[in-house]
């Protein structure tokens, strides 16, 4: 059998606030394998969030093990997790983080700055991800200039722009209206078939229901974890009316 893109061997993630300690994520053990989409649901405070960061390379885990594509990255140092997350990771947000005096191909582009890419690779590489989410035609716009759909579209395109092997969603559709909603989740799934890893973050389940596995937290557990039949965003959105 093949390694699992992600693996968390009994993650504990905990926060000391004054003399009491708070425990966050109590030994959550889970595999991800390469090519699925998996939704994580559960209620402020279940813990969901909390792994979504450590998932990301954003925070350590207090103890357990975290195996990314085969390497382990648990207890890596700042330096060094912030490497994994430009090179293995895109973000995708709900409310977009895209720099607001700067284009949709700057935006794109601004990864690979970090990753030292030359000015003229970096563009071409942003014009391709902008072209694949459909803004070919929008590369120059700011983000006042474009609708939430649009803005979320440059965040997904700027979260694939370094070719990462996994992506993390977030609340993608938390400021975005019922059908814009879905348009980005069609657009996900699309990635996904392609043979991106998507991992979602989401409290509400119809948008869950568009990924292949679902994971629910409550107090720091995962208290349900099983495949579904996804619902088609893209028949879903043929069947919604018109905006008008």
């Amino acid at each position: 059998m093949a390694e699992p893109l992600i693996r968390t061997v009994s993650f504990v993630k905990e926060y000391v606030m004054g003399s009491n300690v708070v425990a966050a994520l109590r030994g959550v053990s889970l595999s991800i394998a390469a090519g699925e989409f998996v939704a994580v649901m559960g209620p402020s405070g279940s813990g969901k969030s909390t792994f979504m960061n450590l998932l990301g390379c954003l925070d350590r885990p207090t103890s357990g093990e975290y195996w990314l594509g085969g390497e382990e990255v648990a207890h890596l140092s700042g330096d060094e997790l912030a490497l994994v997350r430009n090179r293995k990771i895109g973000f995708v947000f709900q409310h977009f983080n895209l720099l607001p005096r700067t284009s949709a191909l700057d935006n794109v582009a601004l990864p690979l700055l970090y990753s030292g890419v030359p000015a003229h690779e970096r563009h071409a590489l942003a014009e391709k991800r902008l072209a694949q989410v459909g803004l070919a035609e929008r590369m120059d716009h700011q983000p006042s200039q474009l609708s939430g759909g649009q803005q979320q579209r440059v965040a997904i395109a700027r979260a694939l722009v370094n070719n990462p092997m996994l992506v993390l969603a977030d609340e993608p559709t938390g400021a975005l209206d019922s059908r814009t909603s879905v348009e980005i989740m069609a657009l996900l799934q699309e990635l996904n078939r392609s043979g991106l890893t998507v991992v979602l973050v989401t409290h509400e389940r119809d948008i869950a229901e568009f990924a292949g596995r679902i994971v629910s937290f409550r107090d720091g557990h995962v208290i349900e974890d099983h495949v579904i039949e996804p619902h088609d965003a893209a028949a879903v959105l043929a069947k919604m009316a018109p905006v008008t």
